[in-house]
């Protein structure tokens, strides 16, 4: 077997037009290393794809083998951190994006991240819903039904899903879109990445022509009045008003800053936000694009989970604020997402489920060191425990990691899951593709 796993990998090596790594290779390490520093992945080979023949060979060599395929794509996440012996097909090289302004659509590649996408679409006017974080990639916000800064004006990521080019776990290259292969399109609306290797997506893009956004930060103990006053400006304005209210580190306590997007122009935000501005607080900046939210830098350790809660009464908000007292590190912070609008108005036949929930509450905790990780991780917990009365049963699929089958199943959709095990039967019955949140073939 070892004589076979050799000969099979020199193939592999001498036939990919990217690279492939081994343990004990010079640049292994650096292939396998992630930036969640809590994440200590050993594949048995990385193949570092360079286009969609090089995923087809590696899938090839894995099946010959007989072994387990993960798939990294451009970002990073909780659920496909442990791939250890498995063959990991990397697609960063693969980031490509191809805008058609007049179809209003983007090619992207499996590998691209949020910032190639809205590099390549702002020349345009255009923009999709895909994550706060230009770090995050596209495909696995996508295909787990993740979130992002434009839910409320145009819909939650998935709803714009037009087509996957994927790679099965046979080795084949399949379309999936509305004319083609339609129930595996409805599998990848927030199913998750256990169908197949998603080499490229296509995305349906939104005008937006007077992108906006203001950021208002407040002293110590501000937080309740703060995010009251959020809520408010949220419940009254229109679809087009968005952002997240976060609590942050500070000294000698934590503040608070309420970040309000809006796509139809700095004057119409300005007025809608007033009652944000009108608070006491410490800075205010309105201008466009909207910042970032970024997660974790290089190096530091990081953990987090959501849940998504029916209502935000006061006593919501009061118990939320009082979980910022514990912030676990610098990077830390507790966030407070909007739904509604158009997130709600989508197509209730896909998932995901988490359609009619009206806010998102995400402890999202990063630290330096190993030491705290029973800490920060306890926090985590404890945080989505402190809104738990609130909450509804569901949950987006690409803010939790592995926290067993019922949270899963919250992500998935309870009602979604069994016709999401037929769709991987016919596409991977032998479970190829077991990592991330694994839906297992009926």
């Amino acid at each position: 077997m070892a004589s076979k796993a050799h000969t099979a990998l020199a193939a592999l090596r001498a036939e990919l037009a990217g690279e492939v790594f081994a343990p004990g290779d010079p640049g292994y390490d650096g292939a396998r290393a992630v930036p969640n520093a809590r994440t200590d992945r050993r594949p048995a080979v990385i193949a570092r794809c360079a286009h969609v023949t090089d995923v087809v060979r590696a899938v090839r060599f894995a099946r010959e083998l007989d072994l387990p395929v993960a798939v990294r794509g451009g970002g990073l996440g909780l659920a496909g951190t442990r791939v250890d012996g498995a063959l990991e097909v990397d697609l960063r090289r693969m980031h490509g994006v191809t805008v058609d302004p007049a179809a209003g659509t983007a090619r992207v590649g499996g590998g691209a991240t949020v910032g190639h996408l809205d590099r390549a679409t702002r020349p345009y006017g255009l923009a999709a819903s895909v994550a706060r974080d230009p770090g995050v990639g596209v495909a696995g916000c996508l295909l787990g039904g993740g979130t992002g800064p434009l839910d409320r004006a145009v819909g939650p990521a998935a709803d714009q899903l037009a087509g996957v080019e994927l790679v099965t776990a046979d080795a084949e290259r399949v379309r999936a879109d509305a004319g083609e292969n339609p129930e595996l399109l409805w599998a990848l609306h927030g199913g998750g990445g256990n169908f197949g290797i998603a080499t490229a997506l296509t995305l349906t893009l939104h005008e937006l022509p007077r992108p906006a956004a203001v950021v208002v930060r407040y002293g110590p103990g501000s937080g309740p009045a703060a995010v009251r006053a959020f809520r408010e400006v949220v419940g009254a304005g229109p679809g087009e008003l968005g952002g997240a209210a976060l609590c942050l580190p500070g000294r000698p306590a934590p503040r608070c800053a309420v970040l309000v997007t809006y796509t139809g122009g700095e004057e119409g935000l300005r007025a809608l936000a007033g009652p944000l501005t009108a608070l006491p607080h410490e800075a205010a900046v309105c201008g466009a694009p909207a910042p970032a939210v970024p997660y974790p830098p290089g190096g530091m350790r990081a953990h987090w989970s959501a849940r998504c809660l029916t209502a935000l009464p006061d006593a919501a908000v009061d118990a939320f604020c009082a979980l910022a007292g514990d912030l676990p590190g610098p990077g830390s912070r507790l966030m407070l997402l909007p739904l509604g609008a158009a997130v709600a108005a989508g197509a209730a036949g896909h998932p995901p489920p988490y359609r009619h929930a009206a806010w998102i509450a995400h402890p999202f905790a990063c630290w330096p060191d190993p030491a705290g990780d029973e800490r920060a991780l306890a926090w985590v917990r404890e945080a989505c425990a402190g809104v738990r009365p609130w909450s509804a049963d569901a949950v987006p699929l690409t803010l939790i990691g592995d926290e067993g089958p019922e949270r899963m199943r919250a992500g998935l959709g309870e009602g979604n899951l069994l016709w999401l095990e037929k769709v991987k039967r016919r596409y991977d019955p032998d479970n190829v593709f077991r990592f991330n949140h694994n839906v297992r073939p009926l």
